[in-house]
């Protein structure tokens, strides 16, 4: 069963467009949006559901102590640059 479109006007910015559609060449350009856009659907519903998750824990167990988050702020900031966490800090 197909899913229903809807055909919608969009303003993107030049240069992101140009790459995809040098990236996408004779491919659909709005069944790769339509997939991106699934895609990141399915991400935000995540996020809510684990902004959610936390919400009852810091509910059931009280709020994550100052300490704990900014090792985990660390962590996170590692990723984002590619390099490897610090060595030797364990969760408190």
């Amino acid at each position: 069963m197909a899913m229903a479109k809807e055909k919608v006007t969009l303003t993107l910015d030049a240069e992101s467009l140009a790459a995809l559609r040098s990236l996408v060449g004779s491919r659909s350009l709005s069944s790769t949006i339509d997939a991106a856009v699934a895609k990141h659907l399915a991400h935000l519903r995540h996020m809510a559901a684990v902004d959610e998750w936390l919400a009852e824990m810091e509910e059931k167990h009280g709020a994550v102590p100052q300490e704990t988050l900014e090792w985990a702020a660390q962590i996170f900031d590692s990723w984002e640059v590619g390099k490897p966490a610090a060595a030797g800090r364990e969760a408190v």
